[in-house]
Formats: C-alpha cells, structure tokens, sequence
C-alpha cells in the first residue's frame, strides 16, 4: 500500500491483478455486458489510484475502500445510461467434484432453485449478501462500501437471509 500510495505502477498492477476476478464478478452481475463490467473496474482503479491519498486504513480495508468506488462507477452508468439497476443473479456455480450424474443433477436442481429465490429478493438485498458472501467482505467493509452503518449491514444480513431461506423454501414447495 506504501508503494501504491506512491503511485508505484508495480504495486497499482499487484493490486490490480489479485482483485480484479472479484471486482469484475460484482461489477458483471450489475451490468449489461463484459465490456461494461471491465470498463467500470477500469474506471475504479484510476479513481482509486488518483484518490490514493485520500485512503485511510480503517476496520474495512483496502478491498472495501475499492468496492465503494466500484458501487459508485456502477451506480453513475445506470444514472448516465437512464436506466434501472438491472436485477443481479446468484453466478453459477460448477462443481468440479462430483460424485456421479446423480449427484450433478441433484446438485444442479439445487443450484436452480437458490438462484430462483436469489432473484426474488430486492436489490438491496442481493447487494448485501453478493457483497458479504461472495466478495468476501467484513460487515465492516459492507458497511464503507454502501454507506451504511456496521449494525445496519448485520441486520439487512441477517434479514435478506430469512428472506432468501423462505423465497428458497417456497421455490423447493412449488416443485412438489
């Protein structure tokens, strides 16, 4: 961070590299193609690199700091584009373990129906839980990233939990 801090182009690409899979995965979800999910990371590592200074370590983290400037990328596209936020879906998942055509198959219905009920939760909802499950962020680096506070962001966890367990209940039902 010292070295990015002093616009070292080695550290900026180190940076770079270990999260770009994660922030193009967030950014993909959000928007309507590949080449506006690199763009929007683009964009977040030269404001980030540009605001290097304004970088403070605090609980969140560095990550945290660049999902922030991601979210507001994303969220200045819908706004320059005129269009809602598209609803994200859970990303596939491929299990490269599998125990035989059996297990895929089950395995695979399941995975269908927790994207099903994925999708049934508001965006807010599926931004929490993309953000704390599959970024991999502390409550912590939630809360810096969105603008909330760190007990908001443990409750609308553990309530776009319930949710999604009753959505996934429900979809589990309706294929009786």
């Amino acid at each position: 961070m010292q070295r990015a801090a002093q616009a070292d182009p080695d550290a900026w690409e180190l940076l770079y590299r270990r999260g770009y899979s994660r922030l193009f995965a967030y950014a993909r979800r959000r928007l309507s193609s590949d080449s506006a999910a690199e763009d929007a990371v683009s964009e977040t590592m030269l404001r980030a690199l540009d605001r290097i200074a304004m970088f403070t370590w605090r609980g969140a983290g560095f990550d945290a700091w660049l999902y922030g400037i991601l979210r507001n990328v994303i969220l200045e596209s819908y706004r320059r584009d005129g269009r809602a936020q598209p609803v994200a879906t859970v990303p596939e998942q491929v299990d490269v373990h599998e125990c035989g055509p059996l297990d895929g198959l089950v395995r695979r219905d399941q995975d269908a129906q927790l994207r099903a009920a994925f999708d049934r939760l508001s965006a807010g909802d599926q931004e929490v839980l993309e953000l704390r499950v599959v970024a991999g962020l502390s409550a912590d680096g939630v809360a810096e990233a969105i603008g909330r506070g760190v007990g908001a962001v443990r409750m609308a966890q553990s309530r776009a939990l319930q949710r999604l367990r009753g959505h996934y209940e429900a979809v589990d039902h309706a294929d009786d």
